[in-house]
């Protein structure tokens, strides 16, 4: 934990999740734009659901970050 390896893959998994968080609010967007309600509710649902795994691929590495950030600090003595 903390090697150069274990910040580069948080940073990889949030720069995905960031782009997929942005493609998704695009889609939702674009969704109700649709004329066709079949096409309307399939768009909202899948964009909705891009939304929520996007959110949760930020949040992975902002906990990992946290929670380095504090066994550290334990570490050291400073509580």
């Amino acid at each position: 934990m903390g090697s150069c390896l274990w910040w580069g893959k948080n940073i990889l998994i949030a720069l995905f999740a960031l782009f997929f968080l942005a493609f998704g609010i695009e889609t939702l967007v674009g969704a109700f734009l649709l004329k066709n309600p079949l096409e309307f509710i399939m768009y909202f649902f899948s964009a909705s659901f891009m939304v929520l795994v996007s959110l949760a691929g930020i949040l992975y590495p902002a906990f990992q970050v946290h929670a380095f950030f504090k066994t550290r600090k334990i570490r050291n003595g400073s509580e």
